[in-house]
This record gives C-alpha cells, structure tokens and sequence, in this order.
C-alpha cells in the first residue's frame, strides 16, 4: 500500500516502553491503526465479507446429512419390521445419511462466488481507506503540533529581545538617563509578550489534546512529538506545487481506495441480477440415501425338527380309509437384536431431482427488478464520489495556491520587516527614536513572523492533502 507520510518518517525508530511520552509521526500513526474504533469496525466488516466469499465457494459442495430417531408406540400401529398391523407396545428405531449435489441451478453458485468475491475486495479497500485517511488526520494534527512549536519558540525569542530592551532600560533609568515613561512602555510590551508565551502554550497543547484524542492515547502534558525535517533551511526553499487539478483527479481516479471499492461494488451489483434471474431455471441434484430400521417384535425362527402330523385327509386303501400324514417343522423364535437389524435392514437410493420453478407470484421478477434498482444505486454512489473527489480536489487546489499566495506576500514582508526592526532597534538604543515607534516595529515583526508560521505549515497541510489524493 502507498503511504503518502514517507517523507516525514524516519526509517527506524526504537521501541519504547508503555509509558513513552515522545512519539515519532510513524509511531503515532501506528498507534492510530492499532486504537482506532472505526478501523476496527472495518476490520469486522472485511471479516464478515471473507466469511460470506469463503461460503459461497463452499456452497458447491455436496450437503451430507443424517438423521436418527428412537420411538415407543402402544395400541395399533405398524411394524416397521413385517409392515403390518400389531396391537402391542412397540419400540422402533431407524436412521439414515443422505447427500445432495447440486449438477446445475443457472449459474447461482458461480455468480455468488464472483459478487462475494467483489464484496470482499471493495471491504479489504474500505479497510485501506480508512487507514490512509486516518493516517492524513494524525500527520496533520502532528504538524499543527510543530507550527504550534515554533510559535512558541518565536514567542520566546520574541520575549528575550524585549527582556534586554527593559534590563538595559532600567540601568539607564536608575542612572536618570532617560524619561521613567520609556521603561514603562517596554515593560509593557514585556507583560504583552508573556501574555502571548501563554496564549502560544495553551494553543500547542490543545494541538497536543487533539493529536492524543486522534491516536486514542490518553492525554499527558509530558506529550512530546519528534520533530521532522520540513524545509528547515529557509522559508523560501518552499516550492509550488506543480501538478493541475486535472492531473490530481486523474491520479486520484487511479489511486484511492475508496474509488476503487465503488467500481468493484458496481461489478457486484450487475452479477447479483444474473443471480436472481438464476430463480427461473431448473434446478438439477444428484441424490443419494442409505437407511435402516430396528422393531422390538422382529423375530429370527431357527428349524429345531420336523415331526409327522395327522391331516384330516385321508385316502381308501381295499375299502379301508388310511388318514395322510405331513411333515411339520417346529421353530425356536428369538428376538433379533439391535445392531443385527440396523445391519440386516440395510437399503439405499441414487437418483437425479429436477425443480423445475413454473410461478412463484412474480417474487422472481421482482427480485431482478430490486438487483437492478440496486445497480442503479450503486452506480449513482460511484458517481457521487468521484463528482465529490473533482470538487473536493479543486478546492484543496485553490485553497493551496491562495495560501502559497500568502506565503509568499509574508516572506517578503518579514524579510522587510526584519531590516526595519533592525533599524528602529539600533536608533531606539541611541536614543533617537521614541519607544512607541520601537514597539510599533517591533510588533510589526512579531506579527508577521507568527503569520508567516502559520503561512509555512498551512501550505505545507494542503500540499500534503493534494498528495493523498494522489495516493503518495
């Protein structure tokens, strides 16, 4: 995956205990991924996609089920064993395994294993998405934390330079060099000066605040970020960004994830028509059973002999009637035991089942009517986001050029300002301009360096979105 933050990532870093309080931008943007409720969520999303593709790939084979039950019957009722009438408590027991197969039902398994699998793939790029716009939230929330550093390094700088100005005012007040009103303007402009030292620190740790809430830490005012070279030569190495809206947009077309995810859905949506219109053909299986049954009343007869018995037949012999014996065969009956029925009751079947859908109330027509609402939709969304994405990129693209604008305007104003508060420092310290004109410059300076802080990182915040899109 492309990471757009490798130019402000160090490439190794150590581990750090538990209680670290110094975190690198790769650190924090870990630690993001790792505490971030929402990608979490997607996660279980991705899951739950991998579980319904891994299933329809699992629907093409065969079902194998298999059945037993134990009953008792008392009265009138059936022996499974001889298939007749008895009137006698009754115990029967018979079980089976069965398997279907599916030879062919229109393509439904087939299209689910593709509009599954593009589901999974639009989840594993939503999963991407949410990482790389988590990532572009932390790395800006770390750079406001570093603008918010050097304003409070400049505010400081700019207390030690009123600092001298009040010391060297006060030796030259006590000697009754100059007029008392003039060490209290500057004294002033000091108590101006720590009220901003204040407001800077409040400002960085709010940025501190937000950057701990994004990366779900708790927050410690021993909260450090590793600073990262930006252009830390001069203001003015800053370049333009070169590349037009068009060119951004087409890279991003190419690029995110999230657009991606959009063109694969589309792709699920037109096969989920081709699985409802699978509703009007036949569906052809191959079947297949092997059963047996147990009765308490089934019997085994074993011969034990066989004896001459008188019939009432008789024939004459010489006038005389001789009776006619036959022969019978006397049995012993057992009772057949349990497993000997289950393996002597064996039976099976094979054979091939058609369904053939002739009406089902139009509920098939309406479900390829709501697969093509449904694509539709989802087409409409795709198109949403990518007319979104063109306007969310012209704008990140103005609002870039204005402020390398501005940037620019205040580099050349802090250059100016910066010779002119040279000069008003060096006559006010000879005495030859008021301290309200000293104070004007000095301000003057002050301003404007803040601006230009906030100018620099501004610029560098939109360059850095106009990289997103391009998925850098």
């Amino acid at each position: 995956m492309k990471t757009f933050f490798l130019i402000l990532i160090i490439a190794t870093l150590p581990q750090y205990a538990v209680c670290q309080t110094t975190y690198s931008l790769k650190q924090c943007i870990e630690t993001a991924w790792a505490n971030n409720l929402q990608i979490k969520q997607s996660g279980f999303q991705m899951l739950t996609a991998e579980a319904n593709f891994n299933q329809s790939k699992n629907n093409r084979l065969p079902t194998v089920s298999a059945s037993y039950n134990f009953g008792i019957n008392n009265g009138r009722s059936i022996d499974p064993f001889t298939n007749g009438y008895i009137t006698q408590e009754l115990s029967s027991s018979n079980a089976g395994i069965g398997a279907n197969f599916i030879l062919y039902n229109g393509g439904r398994l087939q299209n689910l294993v593709k509009q599954t699998g593009y589901n999974l793939q639009a989840a594993k790029l939503d999963l991407e998405q949410e990482k790389n716009t988590l990532s572009l939230n932390v790395m800006l929330a770390y750079l406001q934390v570093l603008n918010n550093e050097d304003i409070l390094t400049l505010t400081n700088t700019q207390l030690e330079i009123t600092k001298k100005q009040v010391e060297r005012l006060e030796i030259l007040n006590k000697a009754g060099a100059i007029q008392p009103s003039l060490l209290y303007d500057v004294k002033g402009q000091y108590a101006g000066d720590e009220l901003s030292i204040i407001n800077a620190q409040n400002a960085l740790e709010l940025s501190k605040l937000s950057l701990s809430q994004l990366i779900n830490i708790p927050y410690s005012k021993d909260f450090r970020v590793e600073r990262v070279a930006i252009n830390d030569s001069t203001p003015s190495v800053l370049a333009a960004y070169e590349a037009s809206p068009t060119r951004i947009y087409e890279a991003s077309i190419r690029s995110l994830a999230l657009v991606k995810a959009a063109d694969l859905r589309k792709q699920s949506a037109a096969v989920a028509i081709k699985v409802a219109e699978s509703n009007y053909y036949p569906t052809v299986s191959l079947q297949g059973q092997l059963g047996t049954n147990y009765s308490s009343v089934a019997q085994r007869a074993t011969e034990l002999n066989s004896v001459d018995v008188p019939t009432k037949d008789y024939v004459e012999v010489n006038g005389s009637r001789v009776p006619v014996f036959t022969k019978a065969t006397n049995f012993q009956r057992d009772k057949i035991g349990y497993f000997n029925q289950f393996s002597n009751n064996l039976n099976s079947f094979v054979g091939v089942n058609i369904q053939i859908p002739i009406f089902n109330a139009f509920q098939t027509k309406t479900l390829i009517n709501l697969a093509k609402i449904q694509e539709k939709t989802v087409n409409n969304q795709a198109d949403i986001i990518k007319l979104q994405l063109k306007q969310a990129v012209e704008q990140a693209h103005l609002n870039m050029t204005a402020t390398y604008d501005r940037y620019n305007a205040l580099n050349r104003q802090v250059k100016a300002l910066q010779e002119s508060f040279k000069v008003a420092e060096k006559r006010f310290t000879e005495g030859v301009i008021h301290s309200v004109d000293f104070l004007i410059a000095k301000n003057n300076l002050d301003r404007a360096n803040m601006s230009l802080i906030n100018a620099r990182y501004d610029y560098l915040l939109r360059v850095k979105v106009l990289d997103f899109y391009q998925g850098k």
